[in-house]
């Protein structure tokens, strides 16, 4: 992904940083959100990528602080990898576990 590329996720229930929610918009330009509104004006064909996220909530990077991987003796329920995919899939941009 370049530097300028523009992405617009609109229709959004968007999680601010005070707790409350948002129905609206966000535009990213490279790695920095650099809009948040209710509505963002900025066209379609200006932006690389429109998401319509109707029905969808977003929220930040989700940091997990206590996670269970199952390491070592129950690898068979999951392991590091298995729940390391999970964490990405379900938006935890971040896992913290305790050495055994």
């Amino acid at each position: 992904m370049s530097s300028d590329f523009c992405l617009l996720i609109r229709n959004a229930r968007i999680l601010l940083p005070t707790g409350e929610f948002l129905m609206g918009d966000i535009q990213t330009r490279g790695r920095e959100i650099v809009q948040v509104a209710p509505e963002i004006t900025t066209s379609a064909t200006e932006a690389d990528k429109v998401i319509d996220a109707n029905g969808l909530t977003l929220l930040p990077g989700v940091i997990d602080p206590q996670v269970h991987f199952r390491e070592p003796g129950l690898e068979h329920k999951e392991d590091l990898f298995t729940a390391s995919c999970a964490c990405a899939k379900g938006g935890v941009t971040l896992f913290m576990t305790r050495a055994s």
